[in-house]
């Protein structure tokens, strides 16, 4: 199990914190996180780069010169390649570079990078920012007291924070992100990952929620019982002709 530094709201240093194992299970996957960051920036790509082949470029429309006798290279149009103002070959067509990643990868990929994280002892937790307003110096200074100033840090907070993320919006070294709205980039990208204390006390609460909810069996609704319908009554039998005369001569007697 991995522990953290944890720093009370004044700066003063706590004893070490243990992380939730179901994020810092100790898995690194770095084939993963290769494909994860490498789809992430090619998703940031507007892909709108455009260029004019030959065929675009307006003129040209006629051979510049006849083909034999001038002592020149042949040549079949000025909007050619090799010609100045010509076309180009091969120009890039606007297209898009969007890569998707399936979710189950995405999760692992999350996981592997806090676990690289927490490996070389770079997360740190720290009480929740009660900012009153925007102040960049404050965080500035808070930064510096935990031995974080100067260095390239991933703050996650509780939830989204407006009053934290203007703090340090002007700090091109900090970057501000509610806890499960960062990107395996941005972990990476980070050289210290400083998460609200409270984002992680919610995850660990959630836990056994989901574990029950996935652990609950599924419980097959019951098909409505068909009740039949109760038999006709058989007709009765007509009589049969023997019958009827014999009747007949009891009635005459």
């Amino acid at each position: 199990m991995f522990k953290a530094r944890y720093y009370k709201t004044d700066g003063s240093k706590g004893r070490a914190r243990p992380l939730p194992v179901s994020l810092f299970d100790g898995v690194v996957n770095e084939a993963v996180l290769h494909q994860v960051v490498k789809a992430y920036l090619a998703n940031q790509r507007q892909g709108t780069a455009a260029a004019k082949n030959r065929s675009a470029v307006a003129g040209g429309s006629r051979k510049p010169w006849r083909q034999k006798g001038t002592g020149r290279a042949r040549q079949g149009t000025i909007r050619a390649v090799q010609w100045t103002g010509g076309g180009r070959a091969f120009p890039p067509i606007p297209h898009s570079w969007r890569q998707r990643i399936p979710r189950k990868v995405k999760a692992l990929a999350r996981r592997s990078a806090f676990n690289a994280r927490a490996e070389a002892e770079r997360v740190v937790l720290v009480d929740a920012f009660d900012y009153d307003a925007p102040r960049t110096s404050r965080i500035r200074d808070y930064l510096a007291g935990i031995e974080l100033g100067g260095r390239k840090v991933l703050v996650l907070t509780h939830g989204t924070n407006e009053v934290v993320y203007r703090s340090a919006r002007n700090l091109q070294e900090v970057e501000v992100r509610a806890f499960g709205t960062e990107s395996v980039y941005d972990i990476l990208w980070a050289d210290t990952v400083v998460i609200e204390r409270e984002a992680l006390d919610a995850l660990e609460a959630e836990e056994p929620k989901a574990a029950a909810e996935k652990a609950a069996p599924v419980v097959a609704e019951a098909e409505p019982e068909q009740v039949e319908a109760p038999e006709a009554e058989e007709a009765a039998e007509p009589e049969t002709a023997v019958e009827a005369d014999s009747e007949e001569e009891a009635d005459d007697a």
